[in-house]
């Protein structure tokens, strides 16, 4: 049987139980703030991360691992593994799957398999649990990529933040600049596009609208369909499990995950995001 090793980044923020079980090798981002150069997941839980941010005078920025993490790790994999599967954050907005590709350039040992997945957090968390399950049922690197890319070409990811001023600080903001400097009141409907880019559908006036727009959007890419769907927040747990509990009454979920937003990413959306990974199974 195959042995495949799993590498992912810290942005999608998968639960350390799951980790263990499935060995997954996670390459953390990280924070800049002030003097400090924090791992992320690591030296700063998102607790940690948004009680500091309420108190800081500054916004933080983050960065991608180097090519030089990649393939440090690759090479520690090679002696247990035939070959390597790794799903990241799009590189829409991250460079990381430049450094990636960049090791997997200066690596030959074992076959590398790098994703960009268009997406992050849930999303990304969605097509790692997806690899993880068809590694333990012994597939294929061949058939896990080909697993991997259907799903991300079927997933969308979609989001409200409670202010743009994160996502604008950071240049992140893609097509939601539109929106950018409206009534604080507005709660923008944003998504990540084909690209993997941000970008803005609607607004709406409260975040209860919200909620019911986002809900009306899994409904539709739903399609009646059996789903698989993770939904996320920064510091907003009680309204993610009301997502959470509305989600389940309206569709068909063969999953339905909770998943904290990592501190990298909370850099970008700030405290209060909720949203909402989905994929027709």
């Amino acid at each position: 049987m195959n042995k495949i090793a799993i590498v992912t980044d810290s942005t999608a923020y998968i639960p350390n139980d799951f980790v263990k079980q499935h060995n997954i090798h996670v390459i953390p981002l990280k924070i800049h703030w002030g003097e400090d150069t924090l791992v992320d997941g690591v030296d700063i839980t998102p607790a940690q991360f948004y009680e500091r941010l309420e108190k800081s005078s500054t916004i933080p920025s983050t960065s991608q691992p180097s090519a030089g993490d990649f393939l440090r790790t690759f090479k520690d994999l090679t002696p247990y593994y035939d070959g390597i599967m790794v799903p990241l954050i799009s590189s829409g907005i991250s460079g990381t799957v430049a450094s990636a590709k960049t090791a997997s350039a200066l690596f030959a040992e074992i076959p590398v398999e790098i994703i960009d997945t268009h997406s992050t957090s849930a999303g990304l968390g969605l097509v790692v649990t997806a690899v993880a399950q068809a590694v333990s049922d012994g597939k294929s690197l061949k058939e896990i990529t080909q697993l991997a890319e259907g799903i991300v070409k079927r997933l969308k990811v979609f989001f409200v933040v409670d202010t743009l001023k994160y996502l604008h600080k950071n240049g992140r903001i893609g097509g939601a600049s539109r929106y950018f400097g409206t009534a604080l009141s507005i709660k923008p409907i944003l998504f990540l596009d084909d690209q993997g880019k941000i970008d803005a559908l609607e607004k709406v006036r409260t975040k209860r609208k919200a909620t019911e727009k986002l809900i009306q959007l899994a409904v539709e890419q739903a399609d009646r369909k059996p789903v698989s769907v993770s939904v996320m927040h920064a510091n907003a747990l009680e309204e993610v499990k009301n997502l959470r509990d509305l989600l389940l009454e309206q569709l068909d979920c063969k999953q339905i995950d909770i998943y904290d937003i990592s501190p990298v990413i909370g850099v970008h959306v700030g405290p209060g995001t909720i949203g909402l990974a989905i994929y027709q199974i």
